[in-house]
């Protein structure tokens, strides 16, 4: 279904910038410490955006607009809707850090996040290069924005620093690669471009060149080697509360462009983008398992971990392609997606446990600090054991199932090597779990280095058990997921 000016393509869009217009306008007027009255209005801003983009999403549909530069189609709604909810948890869980560190003097938390999430809305429902572009500025300049959001801390401005130069020289490897796509093949828009390089009539040797900027772009957003330098430093010297933000729903929406950009517009292509796709995938997995071994602060133990499991879902991208057939790919590219949406759930636990800890007036970053967690608290032990459990891929867990989808897919595509590959993958994940069940074992068995036990505002306490009950249900019954996943990718697909 096509129109040019079809404002349903952009309506949630267009109500979240809105809604977020309003948010900052009345934040004006409140003074209380924990911002109260932008804090429920956030909260029911995204909740409406997710059940809207949900029911979207469930009716498995496929709209374009403005001249087919947006698209609402399943899997970009499904991504958004799980986008919001990740949004929603992190701000529940931020809060209370944030307003013990003084970092909500005005709404900007809030409003910056709201900012950030229409950026990745944008990025997701791109059908062309500027929209797309468009998206990830507006994402990463909000992102910017947050992790210097502690003025007075030295550690905070250096990796926004860090994170601006590095994400800035990625923006242009994207944009450099799309605009020698745009050069050999005269367009912006995905679906022409796909037609262009399914023709044969441009030259491979300048569609393959610009490719690999913008792989290289792709690779720098998702965190995966060798563009993984920003992901330690950042996740340490940023604010706990603005770690867990850039570390959970942005990965959606560059799982988002890497399946618009790769496999809508370049799947004829595919033999090239694929190899280099591989060869990260390898490479994160190498430095990532191997580099977290030797960590001791836990949030860049969680930064490695974050490149390792990235390389898990490249190897899901990378094998949707054998010989020019396409039949593996809705299987390959739904396990690639079902494990990004189970890894930023996990994710958000994880850091929910260390912002937790950290509201005693020290910062909870060092593994020795859960030190005897079981004994003073044993529910948010019991979250975080889940939590290492299941990014170590041990069974009945949601990482174990995503894990051996993502194995799945790739053997049964029967690529020259597949499962040489799989084995080395499933080789790291055992070399990994070493750092995750270090941690169960300082929580459960170290002596507790302070007796006070923990206390958490309500709103955290039952999202925090929600979370951590949902990667042990997911676990248990992937079967809904995992189906939701591979009808959308499916969908789109044929679209």
């Amino acid at each position: 279904m096509l129109d040019h000016f079809n404002l349903f393509a952009v309506a949630p869009e267009i109500v979240l910038l809105a809604a977020t217009c309003v948010i900052a306008l009345l934040d004006l007027g409140v003074t209380t410490r924990l911002r109260n009255l932008t804090y429920v209005l956030s909260m029911i801003t995204l909740g409406v955006i997710a059940l809207w983009t949900g029911q979207l999403a469930a009716d498995n549909t496929t709209v374009y607009g403005f001249g087919s530069m947006v698209v609402t189609d399943p899997m970009g709604n499904w991504l958004k809707c799980f986008a919001s909810l990740a949004m929603m948890v992190c701000l529940v869980y931020a809060r209370p850090y944030a307003a013990d560190r003084d970092m909500m003097r005005g709404g900007e938390l809030f409003t910056l996040s709201l900012f950030s999430l229409l950026g990745m809305f944008v990025m997701i429902s791109g059908s062309n290069f500027l929209v797309i572009y468009l998206g990830l500025e507006l994402m990463t300049l909000s992102s910017y924005a947050l992790v210097a959001l502690r003025r007075d801390h030295a550690t905070a401005t250096e990796a926004a620093m860090k994170y601006f130069v590095l994400g800035a020289l990625a923006s242009g490897f994207l944009l450099y690669g799309l605009s020698m796509l745009y050069g050999a093949t005269g367009s912006l828009d995905i679906g022409t471009v796909f037609k262009v390089v399914g023709s044969g009539a441009v030259k491979h040797q300048v569609m393959v060149f610009g490719l690999v900027f913008i792989v290289a772009g792709l690779a720098f957003k998702l965190g995966a080697a060798p563009f993984h330098m920003w992901i330690p430093d950042v996740y340490q010297g940023a604010p706990t509360a603005i770690t867990l933000i850039i570390g959970s729903a942005p990965e959606l929406a560059a799982f988002a462009i890497a399946i618009r950009l790769l496999v809508e517009g370049m799947l004829p292509l595919a033999i090239d983008w694929q190899q280099m796709l591989l060869i990260m995938a390898i490479g994160s997995l190498l430095v990532g398992n191997l580099a977290a071994i030797a960590q001791t602060n836990l949030k860049r133990m969680l930064a490695y971990s974050t490149i390792g499991q990235m390389g898990f879902v490249l190897l899901g991208l990378s094998c949707g392609v054998v010989n020019g057939n396409t039949a593996p790919a809705a299987n390959a590219y739904s396990s690639a997606m079902f494990y990004i949406v189970t890894y930023v759930l996990t994710t958000l636990a994880s850091f929910g446990i260390i912002l937790l800890l950290a509201r005693e007036g020290f910062e909870s970053e060092e593994i020795s600090d859960l030190a005897g967690l079981n004994q003073r608290s044993p529910l948010y032990a019991g979250v975080m054991a889940i939590c290492m459990f299941s990014l170590a891929g041990v069974p009945p867990l949601v990482g174990f199932y995503a894990k051996l989808s993502v194995l799945q897919a790739l053997v049964s595509s029967h690529a020259p090597g597949a499962v040489g590959v799989a084995i080395f993958a499933v080789l790291l994940s055992l070399i990994g779990s070493f750092y995750y069940l270090r941690v169960v074992k300082v929580m459960y068995f170290d002596e507790p280095i302070t007796a006070t036990t923990v206390s958490a505002p309500a709103d955290v306490r039952v999202v925090l058990s929600l979370n951590g009950a949902l990667v042990l249900l997911l676990g248990i019954l992937p079967g809904g997921l995992m189906t939701l996943c591979a009808q959308a990718i499916i969908k789109t697909l044929a679209s």
